[in-house]
Formats: C-alpha cells, structure tokens, sequence
C-alpha cells in the first residue's frame, strides 16, 4: 500500500475518483501475499499490483463500477473461476479482494 500512496495523492491533488483494491485472503497458491494493494482512477489509469498481472484487467473493471456506483465490495478469483481462468489466475489458488471507492 505504501508504495503507491504518492501516486494516489496526485490524483487527489487533481479532483479525480480512486478505487482501491486490497488482497484480504488467499486459499492455496497466490500470486501476491495479503496486504497487496492497487489503486485505479477514474481514467482508468492504475498503480500497483494484487495479482501480478493475471486479474489486473478484471480488477479495473470492478473498481470503474465501484467508483461509478460508491459501493464497496468483496470479490473472489480462483482458478475454477471461468474469468479468473481467462484472464490467466491459473496458479491454482484462490484470492479475496475487498475494492472500496476513496472517500477524500
């Protein structure tokens, strides 16, 4: 989380919308340990990492929705997950992420 707490104070400082995404949980093998964190914005722009890559796509799409709708959300991917699958999560484990709009 610390490393991306600059990046997400220049986008407070210009006005716009941030969701964050944190990694809660992981079952099995994960790709990135419990604390992970990525940030989005509302152009869409993204900083860190909760997957390594392999559901970063997906998680984009979640945090545009949440900044959208204000809600916050747990969401899973797991390798029997057919998206999680598609977008390459295919470590064999599981990951919990809890993605919640930045309230300044």
């Amino acid at each position: 989380m610390k490393d991306i707490l600059d990046e997400v104070g220049s986008w407070r400082d210009a006005g716009k919308q941030v969701a964050v995404a944190r990694v809660v949980d992981i079952e099995g093998s994960g790709p990135r340990d419990p604390g992970a964190a990525m940030a989005v914005n509302e152009d869409g722009e993204v900083i860190g990492s909760v997957s390594g890559g392999c559901v970063e796509g997906a998680v984009v799409t979640e945090a545009l929705d949440i900044i959208e709708s204000g809600e916050r959300r747990m969401v899973t991917f797991g390798y029997s997950d057919d998206e999680a699958f598609a977008v390459g999560l295919t470590c064999g484990g599981t990951i919990h992420l809890y993605i919640e709009p930045l309230d300044w």
